[in-house]
């Protein structure tokens, strides 16, 4: 197993720094493309703005581990199901890429030991699981969409999430509840995207499967919104003073000097001196760093995804 693994990240490694040739034909290439639109909705949602931004409520990240401990079983199973599938086997990566194991870790961190009997399937997530499963029995070559829209995901942004998560709901910084972005075993996440990308464009495809390939990527962001919405629907119902603490409001007794709004408000109206010694006072504030790099790093995921 070890030389397995070792011989996966020395090709990923032979693939880091290099620039491959590709064609607008190229699976990777259509992918990217075909799901821009709805990626760009995806990270528009409520519950994902409102994470990037640090403001999480346990409660509700518990549930988006839930959601994603049913999604990833469905998935791997099926994976396992299908792992000698023509049209999926140069994509079976288990000891680099599956998330069921690390999950199930998070959920006893959270839940405790008895976490199975505690926790259960949301109707959206449920929708999502029946897809899968029906794919995998069905149709398995679209298993590609769903492998590629979450693993290649959670190698880019996943990465962004578990720092918000890991400040913003502190966390041990040993890693507990949070194993599930944690990939021991992909030494170099941009050589192994590219190694991945080049391993489904090297799968024999015809035009027509390919575009059915991106349709179910779209249809595979669609169902990550509808678990979005839902869980954000279920936080409407957990009281605000439940959330993690953000910036103090005007008028409210906090510091308006603390405020990105009024920074930005004060930088666009010329004040470029005043505007720099508040976002300084921004900074300084535990949840100003969580923003900060909160939005540093989306744009560091959102150029990391767009250049897979």
């Amino acid at each position: 197993m070890e030389e397995t693994q070792g011989a996966v990240n020395g090709e990923a490694s032979e693939y880091e720094g290099s620039v491959d040739v590709l064609s607008p034909e190229d699976l990777s290439e259509l992918l990217a493309a075909g799901t821009k639109e709805v990626h760009e909705k995806a990270e528009n949602t409520q519950f994902v703005k409102d994470f990037l931004r640090g403001r999480i409520r346990k409660e509700l990240f518990k549930l988006g581990a839930v959601a994603l401990y049913y999604t990833y079983s469905a998935m791997e199973e099926e994976i396992e199901r299908n792992k000698e599938h023509p049209y999926f086997a140069p994509l079976y990566f288990p000891q680099e890429l599956h998330r069921r194991d690390a999950l199930a870790r998070d959920l006893e961190f959270f839940y405790g030991p008895g976490w199975q009997s505690a926790i259960s399937c949301s109707p959206a997530t449920q929708l999502y699981v029946d897809r899968i499963r029906r794919i995998g029995r069905e149709d398995p070559v679209l298993l590609v969409a769903h492998a590629y829209t979450r693993y290649m995901g959670d190698l880019s942004g996943g990465q962004v999430l578990k720092k918000v998560a890991q400040r913003a709901l502190k966390l041990p910084p040993t890693g507990e509840g949070l194993e599930f972005y944690q990939f021991d075993a992909v030494h170099s996440a941009k050589g192994f995207k590219q190694l991945y990308r080049s391993r489904m464009n090297e799968l024999e495809l015809d035009p027509e499967t390919k575009q059915k390939i991106v349709a179910e990527a779209v249809r595979a962001f669609q169902f990550n919104m509808e678990v979005f919405d839902e869980l954000d629907e279920i936080g409407k119902s957990i009281p605000e003073e439940a959330m993690d603490a953000g910036l103090p409001v005007h008028g409210a007794g906090g510091d308006i000097s603390k405020c990105p709004y009024y920074a930005a408000k004060t930088a666009a109206g010329g004040g470029t001196e005043y505007a720099c010694q508040v976002a300084m006072a921004v900074l300084r504030h535990p949840t100003g760093q969580v923003l900060f790099a909160a939005w540093v790093a989306v744009l560091a995921g959102l150029a990391a995804w767009y250049l897979m």
